[in-house]
């Protein structure tokens, strides 16, 4: 799948936590109906096979859709199942180790917390980075801040996109205007939304108004 910057402006994160009952291909599927723009499969708790079946199922409906289908830290089911690209973080496999693995044509996605760590990402190979947190999150128990200013030399230490991630929500995504970032990356946002497509819709109106260049 050829990837653009304009794919991460709502690069939307899966969390089954806030399931209640639904189905996470429901959530997903509501999810891009109102405007995401990119889906990462987040699992850190489901065996090998129920991950594969489920990343299986919703990478169908992406394809459909046409947007990219991300695997969160899974390099190996990433490659099986020929997803459109991984995401990994600096505890996970190094950026490069990565890239060797899933060719040149898949996307590559670091998190970063530092303008030194983003520009060795983008020398490794990423195609885009994801920062924060920069707002305070419950999504991530280790997720360390990063100030608005430490994102935006991010921004400015690399040519590759930037995608804002933590915290994010309605009423604070307008003070991530004017930081560089090509979008931002929700979780709860979304899907610990009454209304998932809903959610999505006003997220995506409100990324287009701050973020599209």
């Amino acid at each position: 799948m050829k990837f653009s910057k304009e794919d991460l402006l709502l690069y939307t994160v899966t969390d089954r936590y806030w399931l209640n009952g639904r189905r996470l291909i429901d959530d997903v599927r509501d999810a891009i109906s109102g405007g995401a723009t990119l889906i990462q499969l987040r699992e850190k708790n489901l065996a090998y096979d129920e991950f594969k079946a489920e990343a299986l199922e919703i990478q169908e409906l992406c394809r459909e859709k046409n947007i990219p289908f991300i695997i969160n830290d899974d390099v190996k089911l990433a490659c099986e199942i020929d997803a459109d690209g991984v995401h990994v973080g600096q505890s996970d496999m190094e950026a490069g180790n990565v890239r060797a693995l899933i060719g040149k044509d898949k996307i590559l996605g670091v998190s970063v917390r530092t303008p030194e760590e983003a520009r060795i990402a983008e020398a490794k190979g990423a195609d885009y980075l994801g920062a924060g947190a920069v707002f305070h999150t419950g999504s991530k128990s280790d997720a360390v801040d990063i100030t608005h200013e430490t994102l935006r030399e991010i921004c400015s230490s690399v040519k590759i996109p930037v995608v804002a991630i933590g915290g994010i929500s309605l009423k604070n995504i307008h003070e991530l205007a004017g930081s560089g970032i090509a979008g931002v990356a929700v979780i709860s946002a979304i899907f610990a939304a009454e209304n998932v497509k809903l959610a999505s819709q006003e997220l995506h109106k409100l990324s287009a108004k701050f973020f599209r260049s």
